[in-house]
């Protein structure tokens, strides 16, 4: 049986969810990537020869060491939402289920149609070509949307205005 939802996202070349957290694995996979090189980079700086402080009031080998300390921080962040999203649901969504992790979601918001990938990591990335916004239950945006179902209006505080999104499908 074919779905009003699924019928639509073919008809928008909307790819599987199956292939957006495919996509989406291997842009956080390519992101933790760099940031461990970043991270390794600026740890043996504030080691190095030329890192130790000529004087009292050179910081900077200080200030590398708390650089490498975030980014490791990044490094293990990311990790764990790697890690999440390897696990994240690709399961269908029917009959009024309310949205979770793994939700394709689409809202319409005035007259513009906005696609929105609810899960643990990534916010912010687009996928399918652009078509999709990751979003995640860390966001305001994803916190709102968390729970709902298909047919719902949502109202989401967003830099000092009101969003409103009625959710046409959740699948």
């Amino acid at each position: 049986m074919t779905t009003w939802a699924s019928y639509n996202r073919r008809v928008a070349g909307l790819p599987s969810k199956t292939a957006l957290k495919e996509e989406l694995l291997r842009l956080l996979e390519d992101e933790l990537s760099a940031l461990e090189r970043a991270q390794r980079e600026t740890a043996k700086a504030a080691t190095h020869e030329e890192a130790k402080p000529e004087n009292d009031k050179d910081t900077r080998a200080l200030e590398q060491s708390y650089l490498a300390r975030g980014q490791a921080a990044r490094v293990e962040d990311l990790r764990t939402g790697f890690a999440e999203t390897q696990n994240l649901p690709t399961r269908a969504f029917s009959g009024g289920q309310p949205a979770a992790l793994g939700a394709l979601i689409t809202a319409e918001e005035g007259d513009q149609t906005h696609v929105y990938f609810l899960a643990g990591a990534g916010g912010g990335l687009r996928l399918g070509g652009g078509a999709v916004q990751v979003v995640t239950t860390k966001s305001p945006l994803g916190r709102a949307l968390l729970g709902k179902r298909e047919g719902d209006d949502v109202e989401v505080p967003l830099a000092g205005k009101i969003r409103e999104l009625s959710l046409l499908t959740v699948e």
